[in-house]
């Protein structure tokens, strides 16, 4: 028993001595990595980029159109000619050319204001990227939160199972005391032993956890998965939120309820969009071209031309078949069902923010009970132990106490971070994470 015991205490000792050589890792350099890593933002980010360059009044139908080509061609060919009068003329080989070159310019400068709300609608979908974006960061920060604090979690239970290992140790020792004494029995080393390895087991378990969760929040920054560090030791919660702050917060910056109103008003712009079909369509057109051609069997056996060509074309949508009325109302439709999806947005975002804010409430008034239960419980073990010593109480009543220890502590850290959680739940739905938490 005390090589082991002289064995994890070396161990203890080397893992606190690499502990000095370990990265101190805050949760604003998790954030700050995570925002400049992340793959879900940089895909966002490039997504912006796209809606951007999409944003323009020539993808929107604004500018002109203006093509150049070119052709060069011939043939060669056997020929026979039989004039009215004369004899036939038969050539053989007859080789013919032609090429041409120009440029075509053409203008829609008036389409029913279908340009304007294509332009318009653009530029919505370029909002809504940057929404998008915004979301993906929130979410990312968000995650990036619980996963650090569920290091910081993990970390505060390895202390708390480290401390259940010295009272199980201490109390290893004094069975051995007083069985060398003649006061004790080999039953009580030995179920003292059996506590001692089931609290070992625990300690080990609760050190592998603790290394999946720095795992999991070294995937999150996108850096080597591998890369040990540190955590600070405390869970720290703002207690000062109020519900109706957050809601009007909300009903601003939320990135979903943003997403629906713009969504709202896309589908306004695609109604105006295609009673644009209703009016004339306006088009300049302007052209220049340059011709030659050779063919020794015609009349002209030479040809060039050259000039410009100019038009105004208008053209007005008489009947397509009700198509333009079966559009429109389906685009009224599609106006009704964003309008319902907004409102829809609305309430389920406050259904999500009251439901997070009584958690955070909850949470909040058990963070204090359990603080209660926990200085209660040291001091019922402290009072046990001392007892213990003294004989005049069971090994099984010191067990309970230290189990009653261990729980409560364990409650009282399992709390902190569920409200912890809480918080940042309230301020992920308000669209206002603040990055200095």
């Amino acid at each position: 028993m005390s090589r082991r015991l002289n064995l994890l205490i070396l161990l203890l000792s080397l893992s606190s001595f690499s502990a000095f050589a370990q990265e101190k890792l805050s949760l604003q350099d998790a954030i700050s990595i995570a925002l400049q890593n992340n793959y879900d933002i940089k895909i966002s980010k490039n997504n912006i980029d796209i809606a951007k360059n999409n944003a323009t009044i020539g993808n929107a139908g604004m500018l002109p159109n203006v093509a150049a080509n070119y052709t060069n061609g011939g043939s060669i060919q056997n020929t026979r000619q039989t004039p009215v009068t004369g004899e036939d003329r038969v050539i053989r080989g007859a080789k013919s050319t032609n090429n041409s070159l120009g440029a075509d310019l053409n203008w829609t400068i008036f389409d029913g204001f279908t340009m304007f709300a294509n332009y318009d609608r653009l530029k919505e979908l370029e909002k809504q990227g940057e929404i998008n974006a915004r979301l993906t960061i929130l979410t990312t920060v968000s995650d990036v939160i619980t996963a650090y604090y569920d290091v910081v979690r993990q970390q505060q239970l390895v202390i708390a199972a480290d401390s259940a290992m010295d009272v199980s140790v201490l109390r290893t020792q004094i069975a051995k005391t007083k069985l060398e004494l003649g006061r004790g029995s080999k039953l009580d080393v030995l179920t003292a032993q059996v506590d001692y390895n089931t609290d070992t087991s625990n300690y080990l378990q609760t050190k592998n956890a603790l290394k999946v969760a720095k795992v999991r929040l070294n995937q999150l920054m996108v850096r080597e998965i591998s890369t040990d560090f540190n955590v600070v030791n405390e869970i720290g919660v703002d207690d000062g939120l109020i519900y109706s702050q957050l809601a009007e917060v909300a009903e601003k910056q939320n990135p979903n309820v943003q997403n629906a109103f713009i969504n709202q008003r896309i589908a306004a712009l695609t109604l105006k969009s295609i009673r644009g079909s209703r009016y004339p369509a306006v088009s300049l057109n302007s052209g220049y071209s340059r011709a030659n051609s050779t063919s020794p069997t015609g009349f002209n056996q030479k040809f060039a031309a050259n000039g410009f060509t100019y038009g105004v074309t208008a053209s007005l949508n008489l009947f397509n078949g009700f198509l333009q009325r079966q559009q429109e109302r389906n685009a009224k439709i599609d106006i009704d069902n964003s309008l319902l999806n907004l409102n829809k947005t609305k309430l389920d975002v406050n259904a999500q923010l009251l439901s997070a804010y009584q958690n955070y409430s909850t949470y909040l008034d058990l963070v204090k009970l359990e603080q209660t239960n926990v200085n209660i419980a040291k001091e019922n073990l402290d009072i046990t132990l001392a007892k213990y010593r003294l004989g005049s109480i069971a090994p099984l009543e010191l067990r309970e106490a230290q189990r009653n220890a261990i729980d409560a502590q364990n409650r009282f850290i399992e709390m902190q971070y569920q409200a912890k959680l809480a918080e940042t739940t309230l301020k992920e739905i308000s669209g206002n994470i603040n990055l200095t938490n």
